[in-house]
């Protein structure tokens, strides 16, 4: 039996069913999708080429024309902003992961094997910056992070983790000079955790125990191919 339909009082409007959610229109999550792929592949190309990488080059490996490439980035400094913003906001999702860390020393730990990761895993970000330092000398990545970072090595000294001549900007030259080995290829950047861990243990007090390091070191042979900038293949080719 179908209950009677309830009529809405006076000044009191009927209630309305629940409205859905509209679906993203098509041509905008395709716009949405065309740009992410013209940032991959913006990454790939800088990483290879500097910020002066063909944007031509950039259009066709993402698969979309060039005019679509000039309507999301009118130009190529847009493009190096855009980037520069990513890779700020990739920055500031870390800071909750260093702040939720147990101590002192295992919140420097996170930021420095965050921030090296982030650096080898994206070698296009040293010429980003540099571009952008010559656009807006103001712009510093991690500007912010500086007095974050700074409390937690005083915070280190103070528990007895951090030996005590090491300051905050030491710590941001050694996490660049391992994050520096993604721009040297596969060899060198598969290192950067030993490499990493190597950097921490000299920075630790001098009663705190090591840990092991992680993965091994380069033989010789490996070694000589990654300096000369060939492949195993290539090295055993080249015998």
């Amino acid at each position: 039996m179908t209950s009677p339909t309830r009529k809405p009082q006076d000044g009191v409007p009927a209630p309305s069913a629940p409205e859905r959610p509209a679906a993203l229109p098509p041509r905008r999550r395709d716009a949405r999708q065309n740009r992410d792929r013209l940032i991959v592949s913006a990454r790939v190309l800088i990483a290879q080429n500097g910020v002066e990488a063909s944007l031509e080059e950039i259009a066709r490996q993402a698969e979309v024309g060039v005019a679509t490439l000039y309507r999301n980035f009118p130009t190529r400094d847009d493009l190096v902003r855009a980037l520069y913003e990513l890779a700020l906001a990739e920055l500031h999702a870390v800071r909750s992961e260093i702040e939720a860390a147990p101590t002192p020393w295992e919140s420097l730990v996170i930021y420095t094997e965050r921030v090296a990761e982030w650096l080898v895993a994206d070698p296009s970000l040293p010429p980003i910056l540099r571009r952008m330092a010559y656009l807006d000398p103001s712009a510093r990545l991690a500007a912010e992070f500086d007095g974050f970072i700074a409390s937690l090595v005083a915070r280190a000294k103070k528990d007895g983790t951090l030996r005590r001549d090491v300051d905050a900007v030491d710590l941001a030259v050694l996490v660049t000079m391992v994050g520096s080995l993604g721009g040297l290829g596969a060899p060198y950047a598969g290192q950067w955790r030993r490499q990493l861990s190597i950097v921490l243990d000299g920075l630790r007090a001098a009663d705190i125990p090591r840990s092991k390091l992680p993965g091994r070191p380069l033989n010789v042979k490996d070694y000589q191919a990654t300096v000369h900038g060939l492949t195993r293949r290539a090295a055993r080719a080249a015998r």
